[in-house]
């Protein structure tokens, strides 16, 4: 049975002036994973060590951190493609609760503000539809990775832009704005190009590509948000917005 040295980063901004790093030995036999090995850490040795987690596989997103400098998901990080000292951080770009845990309250408010649904002018039809929407399986190519999306948080925490613009949704946000301008069933179109052509939004991304470079599902929101400067541009949205009930195709 081996050991790993975890190097936690701790800071409780309600009574610490800054952030400091303790150290953890953890045998590897008790642990797989950064998330086993963090919560071996808080079971046995320090139980006032802060870490969100929830589902432990790589579905919920709860676990985002940064390991030996890159925003990961703990717990489909594995200690055997590691060295013997690991670091541990928060994620970048987020207040921080404490030690690890971040507050993501700003990044699903700009979630929220790309909104996240369909649109439809029949709402009636909506809620209560009388037919199906079918989708092309062209269409759904468009989209469908984009659907992945587990709202991890470690597109934000790699972006360069999101560290030093507030207002700039993420590119979270805005690769789900392009999910939804796509899927033929929204009608918002328009209003959709808006929101998002200013200052703070499209036109803020510089390409570095980080977000997609960490993204845990393979979604790639550079990409989305490339494409989605191109309907900008165009000032066309790829569906028009037709009255009527269910899709007749």
């Amino acid at each position: 049975m081996g050991e790993v040295k975890l190097r936690i980063q701790r800071f409780d901004p309600s009574q610490d002036k800054k952030p400091e790093f303790r150290e953890y030995t953890v045998p590897t036999g008790e642990a797989a994973t950064v998330l086993e090995a963090l919560l071996y850490a808080k079971a046995y040795v320090d139980h006032s060590i802060a870490v969100r987690f929830s589902c432990r596989m790589s579905s919920c997103g709860s676990c985002g951190m940064k390991i030996d400098g890159k925003p990961k998901l703990a717990c489909e990080t594995n200690l055997s493609g590691l060295g013997s000292e690991i670091t541990v951080q928060p994620m970048d770009n987020f207040p921080i609760v404490r030690d690890l845990v971040v507050d993501l309250e700003g990044f699903f408010a700009h979630h929220r503000e790309v909104m996240p649904h369909l649109e439809r002018v029949d709402v009636g039809e909506q809620e209560h539809p009388t037919g199906e929407y079918i989708m092309k399986p062209e269409e759904l190519d468009a989209i469908q990775q984009f659907t992945y999306c587990i709202k991890c948080g470690l597109c934000t925490s790699a972006c360069p832009t999101s560290s030093t613009d507030a207002l700039f949704p993420g590119p979270q946000a805005l690769a789900q704005e392009y999910r939804y301008l796509m899927d033929p069933r929204d009608q918002a179109g328009a209003e959709r190009l808006k929101l998002v052509d200013n200052a703070h939004g499209v036109w803020r991304c510089h390409f570095a590509g980080s977000c997609s470079h960490v993204c845990p599902k393979g979604v790639d929101p550079a990409l989305g948000i490339q494409l989605l400067k191109r309907h900008v541009m165009s000032a066309k949205p790829p569906h028009k917005a037709v009255q009527g009930t269910a899709d007749p195709r």
